[in-house]
């Protein structure tokens, strides 16, 4: 079939739900470290307590990009995957600033982080599902521009509750301090709330097509689904994994891996190497991981504006250059923090960091889909998350050690080391060959 093109206000239904799963994520990302330190983590132990965060992406995704490519329901194909997700992740949400042991932190990290993988997958096939080759750009682009509108909100929200609002971080009652802070715990609580609104919004405003022969669909999905056939189709779909999905590993692996050093140590390393913190009980401790709350809202404020040219940048150079300039910006907006003492400069910054993030989260989808078959989206969205999770895991397992034994359990270089390795990714995208553009068919 012909795939009808999108208006504006259709590619932002469709993408909606993005601006929720951003919000939980953008939570997540923004105060999860903070909460281990709260807790009583050391620097090194950063790291391992967010592996089982990765190694659940790492399971999840291909499973359930298999299931979505073959289910059909009255809600369709992917939706009822946003809603599952979206429940499990509001719930999640509302747990997670309740914990009072590290332990307890780690397991809500891994529910929430299983529950926002649950749905974040499906939106990525949803677009490929519906969109014509020649708005691919322009839809993802407009997830990036719904992703930093989500992060911008989420990221700065404990920042306006203490500052704009007046919410009080010292006490939770007249006679008990408090562990998290209240506007960390409000933030998670409204996070839930937009998380499930908005994905339902998205289910609700945009249906899905059909598959041309249901009949048949519903014949072969029975050997690709269950136990042995969900291994079989993901083993075999690695085998035949298209030449652009692999010429993309390198420079997604290379991305994340910058992002990830970056997720795990940029708040505490505001607090402590910016804010001269030493106490994470410490007032000047949390004015620190507020005020990076609001560094990581001005990147995805960024990320949102850049949204906006992005496609336009891309029809004047090309994707690959134009990604490849991203990833440098970002580069050098890690690697110049090294050099800043003043707040306000970690401000400008975030610059570099946000037009990195409106390409890393748009351009290689963008670039891979025209070489992916139709009737294997999901899957293969599933599989190419493994070059996300793959470095966290490996960031995991080595970043704490490496923090400890070369860096002086000094956060802040193991924010610079992310920018080394975005670095990286950008000469690494040269080399980046594109399928020929072609139309196509639903399944």
């Amino acid at each position: 079939m012909t795939k009808p093109r999108f208006n504006l206000l259709q590619l932002w239904n469709m993408s909606f739900g993005f601006l929720g799963i951003q919000f939980g994520w953008g939570l997540q990302m923004a105060n999860t470290s903070a909460i281990f330190e709260y807790l009583g983590a050391d620097a090194d132990q950063i790291p391992i307590l967010w592996l089982a965060a990765p190694v659940t992406g790492l399971l999840v995704q291909p499973i359930v990009g298999n299931l979505s490519d073959n289910t059909w329901t009255r809600l369709g194909r992917r939706r009822p995957y946003f809603l599952i997700g979206a429940i499990l992740s509001s719930l999640a949400l509302i747990g997670m600033p309740n914990v009072s042991t590290l332990w307890m932190a780690a397991g809500a990290l891994w529910v929430l982080d299983t529950s926002v993988n649950i749905s974040m997958e499906p939106f990525r096939a949803f677009v490929g599902d519906l969109l014509p080759e020649d708005q691919r750009t322009q839809g993802f682009a407009m997830q990036s521009l719904l992703i930093g509108l989500g992060s911008v909100s989420a990221s700065a929200l404990p920042w306006m509750l203490s500052h704009w609002f007046g919410v009080v971080n010292s006490l939770r009652s007249p006679d008990e301090i408090m562990t998290i802070p209240w506007t960390v715990q409000l933030s998670f609580y409204i996070g839930a709330a937009v998380f499930f609104a908005t994905v339902l919004w998205t289910i609700v405003s945009t249906p899905e097509y059909p598959p041309e022969d249901l009949d048949t669909f519903q014949k072969e999905r029975q050997e690709r689904l269950g136990i042995r056939g969900t291994i079989v189709e993901i083993s075999l779909a690695v085998k035949e994994m298209p030449s652009i999905m692999r010429q993309l590993a390198i420079v997604q692996s290379l991305s994340w891996a910058g992002m990830f050093c970056f997720f795990l140590y940029f708040p505490p390393a505001i607090a402590r190497n910016i804010f001269g913190a030493i106490d994470q009980n410490s007032a000047r401790y949390t004015e620190g991981i507020e005020w990076a709350g609001l560094c990581i809202a001005g990147y995805n404020l960024v990320c949102f504006l850049t949204a906006f040219i992005l496609p336009r940048f891309v029809e004047i150079t090309s994707r690959k250059t134009a990604h490849a300039l991203c990833l440098l910006c970002g580069s050098i907006g890690f690697l110049s923090l090294e050099f800043i003492h003043n707040p306000l400069w970690v401000l400008v910054a975030m610059i570099g960091v946000g037009i990195t993030w409106a390409s890393l989260l748009s351009l290689p989808y963008a670039m891979l889909m025209g070489g992916l078959p139709d009737q294997k989206i999901g899957i293969y969205m599933g599989i190419f998350n493994f070059f996300i999770v793959l470095p966290e895991v490996f960031a995991s397992l080595g970043l704490g050690w490496i923090v400890q034994h070369w860096l002086g359990n000094d956060r802040l270089l193991a924010v610079a080391l992310g920018g080394v390795f975005l670095l990286l990714a950008a000469i690494a995208s040269q080399r980046i060959q594109e399928p020929e553009a072609r139309e196509t068919t639903g399944s």
